[in-house]
């Protein structure tokens, strides 16, 4: 999927923002003219060619599944 080339206006997405259609948590946010849907990284792939054929703007944040988080070191006291 194809992320726009203009940042959004809407920030990222957090642990709070689910996806429309399965109620996991979004990773990509698909801007449209009259409010924005947001996606699953399943459902994302699922829907992205309709989503680009209607889209002003897609934000892909799939990337971040990826990424190894951060943990926070061990107080040693």
């Amino acid at each position: 999927m194809t992320t726009a080339l203009a940042p959004t206006t809407s920030g990222a997405l957090t642990a709070q923002d689910r996806c429309d259609r399965c109620g996991a948590q979004a990773y990509i946010r698909a801007v449209l003219t009259d409010g924005d849907l947001l996606f699953c990284a399943h459902h994302g792939r699922r829907y992205a060619d309709s989503l680009r054929q209607v889209a002003v703007e897609i934000q892909d944040e799939t990337g971040r599944l990826a990424e190894t988080p951060t943990i926070a070191p061990i107080d040693e006291r």
